[in-house]
C-alpha cells in the first residue's frame, strides 16, 4: 500500500497506534482488504503481523481479498497456524457484551445487472448475520466493507435490510483518498453511518461504543 498517497509507512504507523490503544481484552473488527495475497497460504506474513498485535481480531472480506475461500478452510488455516486470536465473520455473528458483531462485504450501489446475483448473495449474508446476532438475544452492530450509501447513491437492497431489522449504526470501509470526500457519515434515514477506512482515521483504531469498559475497537 506504500505506493498510494497517504499510506507511506502505514504498517509502522498502524502498529504504533494499535499498541498504544488496544488492550488484550479488546475486540478489533477489520472490515476487509486485509491482504493482497491471491491464495490463503500466501497470507502468512500479513496474518502474522496481526497476530503479534493485542486483541481478538474479527476478519471480514473486502473486494481485494482474493485469498478468501470457504469459512471451513479459513478456520482450519487459522487453527493450523496457531492464530487463535482471529476469527472469520461470514454468515455468522460474534457476541460482545450485550452486542453482536454482524456484517458482510456488501456490494457496489451501482453494480450492473450482471452482478445482481452477487449483490443478492451479500444481502442474504447480511440478513443471516443479523439474525444470528438477534438469535443470541443481543443488539446487532453492523459492519460492511462497501458503503451502503455514497454521495447521492444508495444501495437500496442493503439499506432495506438495515431498516428491516431497525439497525441504528453501521460502520464501513472501502473508500480511500479523494473518494472519502463524498462519504456519507452521520445520520442517514435514522442509521448512524461512519467511515472507518484506515487512511481516513489516520491508521488509528477507533472506539465505537461510548463506555470504555464495553468497547469494540475498529479499523479497516
Amino acid at each position: 500500500m506504500d505506493k498510494f498517497h497517504g499510506w507511506e509507512g502505514y504498517e509502522e504507523r498502524l502498529r504504533e497506534h494499535w499498541l498504544s490503544i488496544v488492550k488484550p481484552t479488546d475486540t478489533v473488527v477489520i472490515a476487509g482488504d486485509i491482504s493482497w495475497a491471491m491464495k490463503l497460504t500466501d497470507t502468512l506474513a500479513d496474518f502474522t503481523f496481526l497476530h503479534e498485535l493485542p486483541g481478538k481480531k474479527l476478519l471480514m472480506k473486502g473486494n481485494h481479498d482474493y485469498w478468501w475461500c470457504t469459512k471451513k478452510k479459513m478456520d482450519d488455516w487459522l487453527a493450523r497456524c496457531g492464530f487463535d486470536d482471529m476469527a472469520i465473520l461470514f454468515n455468522n455473528a460474534f457476541p460482545y457484551g450485550r452486542y453482536a458483531v454482524c456484517g458482510t462485504r456488501g456490494w457496489s450501489y451501482d453494480c450492473p445487472q450482471s452482478e445482481q446475483n452477487v449483490l443478492l448473495r451479500e444481502v442474504g449474508r447480511l440478513e443471516a448475520s443479523i439474525k444470528a446476532g438477534l438469535d443470541m438475544g443481543l443488539e446487532p452492530l453492523v459492519f460492511l466493507h462497501y458503503p451502503p450509501v455514497y454521495a447521492d447513491y444508495v444501495c437500496t437492497e442493503i439499506m432495506d435490510v438495515l431498516r428491516k431489522y431497525n439497525i441504528t449504526s453501521c460502520w464501513y470501509g472501502h473508500l480511500h483518498g479523494a473518494a472519502r470526500g463524498r462519504a456519507v457519515t452521520g445520520d442517514c434515514e435514522g442509521i448512524r453511518m461512519r467511515l472507518i477506512s484506515a487512511d481516513h482515521v489516520g491508521f488509528v483504531p477507533q472506539f465505537i461504543l461510548p463506555d470504555r469498559s464495553d468497547e469494540i475497537v475498529t479499523n479497516t
